[in-house]
């Protein structure tokens, strides 16, 4: 695996005559490395002739510098683990090679309701500094296909929007969210549960798998369903809940919580999204019902 740390020296590599001619596919990731990241290395193996991978804490999409600061760094562990699954490039940059002019972000895009609600409403500035630098490294490794993860479902709806709205040419892939044996939605974060927030961090996908259980079943009406699992969730004392919804999967917006409609043959696709804190640590996740 070759490792660039400068933006002109992994541009030059990448529009080498040779390499323009490969299929390229693109996992940016945050460092911390886990299965979760390595299926869609994966992924990008199997699709693609070239698979890069960058690894960049970006710290303006970090609303809370404690947490940016508690942020793991696995560098060599990550290092070795892309080596072990074929990454061919790894993009590994600065703070100062990545904004040699400061924070600022003179070209944000205003993407409306899907980023002003959810995470929009508990990170205040998080998805502006995310679609920051995803569209610098978009504009430094030009790829033709971009890998994400579906844990991260608001995130994706707005780089999908980004690359529309930039009309950049790279295909967005979304690929399912990874879990351990228990339930529990891989993240970086995951590292710093200790033994019984662990326990207890299961409880989250739990609740969204018995949320999607019951709207297949047409139990009841969304708006109780979704009452039920903050319910259930805010009964673990040791569970900071700031949000659990169910909304439209294309738009984020409330679904219909009032009438019993026939989840089965609706064109509405829904989503549970669940965000909550367990000690000094945040967790997300979110599932398709339908």
């Amino acid at each position: 695996m070759l490792i660039f740390k400068q933006i002109k020296a992994i541009q030059k590599y990448l529009q080498n005559a040779d390499n323009k001619l490969k299929v390229q596919g693109f996992v940016p990731t945050m460092g911390a490395l886990h299965q979760g990241h390595l299926s869609l290395i994966k992924r990008s193996k199997k699709e693609c002739k070239l698979t890069i991978c960058s690894i960049f804490v970006n710290p303006t999409q970090f609303n809370d510098k404690t947490d940016f600061d508690r942020y793991p760094n696995t560098i060599t562990t990550d290092i070795e683990m892309l080596n072990d699954a074929g990454c061919d490039v790894l993009f590994l940059p600065s703070v100062k090679e990545m904004y040699p002019d400061g924070f600022t972000n003179a070209k944000e895009i205003n993407f409306g309701f899907v980023a002003e609600t959810l995470e929009g409403e508990h990170r205040p500035g998080h998805f502006a500094g995310m679609t920051q630098v995803v569209e610098k490294l978009l504009r430094i490794v030009t790829p033709d296909k971009l890998y994400m993860g579906q844990k991260d479902f608001q995130q994706q709806l707005i780089v999908n929007h980004l690359i529309k709205k930039r009309k950049l040419r790279t295909e967005l892939i979304i690929v399912a969210t990874m879990r351990e044996k228990d339930g529990l939605a891989m993240s970086s974060r995951n590292v710093r549960l200790d033994l019984a927030a662990r326990k207890l961090a299961v409880e989250i996908s739990k609740t969204l798998k018995k949320v999607k259980s019951e709207i297949r079943n047409q139990k009841s009406e969304l708006g109780s369903i979704a009452k039920a699992g903050r319910k259930r969730l805010m009964g673990f004392k040791e569970i900071e809940l700031e949000y659990f919804e169910i909304r439209n999967a294309q738009t984020l917006e409330k679904a219909d919580e009032t009438s019993n409609f026939k989840v089965q043959t609706s064109k509405l696709k829904l989503v549970a999204l669940v965000a909550a804190k367990i000690g000094r640590v945040r967790l997300i996740d979110n599932m398709l019902l339908n």
